[in-house]
């Protein structure tokens, strides 16, 4: 997982409530064995009609998505934030999000940013209005500014989550961050306890 301090780009409205997990990913890309490809089947349902925001060239390179309440409620197919990533977003804007979504999110590095109903409607309407303003996500700060637009706001971020943003930790980094406590463990473990060496 890589580190990330500050996200800084465009953003895709994705004006929709209580999208699922399914819709982010239908189950037809389940199948896969790979954990790359699947970009292609972001909203592989929804980009098959030309209208659709991510068909839309305005918001091409956009590195963040604005969605609307209820954002990756559903099954717990970690393959959705996946799929998000590997388009190109590096951070979710909702006023809610499933909590199963959200706690894959900070696992895998997407950011997820919750801001008020309110703030939430007012940034897609800023994007849907000027598909070229700003926004920055500082993960340090834990805020959310849209410089153009004078906003800058707070978004919940706990520190243990925080830290694996700043450092780039996944599970298995912030376990090895302890292996020094670990190898002092099994020192002192018996040795007529069972054993896998």
């Amino acid at each position: 997982m890589k580190a990330v301090t500050i996200v800084q780009g465009t953003a895709v409205p994705l004006d929709r409530s209580d999208v699922d997990t399914d819709q982010i990913i239908p189950s037809d890309w389940l199948k896969r064995v790979e954990r790359t490809g699947f970009d292609k089947g972001l909203f592989s349902e929804w980009r098959d009609e030309p209208s659709f925001v991510l068909n839309d060239e305005r918001f091409a390179g956009a590195r963040i998505l604005v969605a609307g309440p209820n954002f990756g409620t559903g099954s717990s197919r970690e393959h959705a934030v996946w799929a998000i990533q590997q388009y190109g977003f590096d951070a979710v804007i909702s006023p809610r999000f499933g909590d199963i979504f959200r706690n894959n999110s900070t696992k895998n590095g997407l950011i997820p940013v919750v801001v008020s109903a309110e703030l939430g409607r007012r940034l897609l309407d800023l994007v849907e209005a000027d598909p070229g303003v700003e926004f920055v996500i500082d993960v340090e700060r834990r805020m959310v500014e849209v410089p153009a637009a004078g906003i800058a706001e707070p978004f919940p971020l706990d520190d243990p989550t925080r830290e694996r943003f700043l450092k780039g930790l996944d599970d298995v980094g912030i376990t090895l961050g302890h292996a020094a406590e670990i190898d002092a463990y099994e020192a002192d473990r018996p040795a007529w306890k069972p054993s896998l060496a």
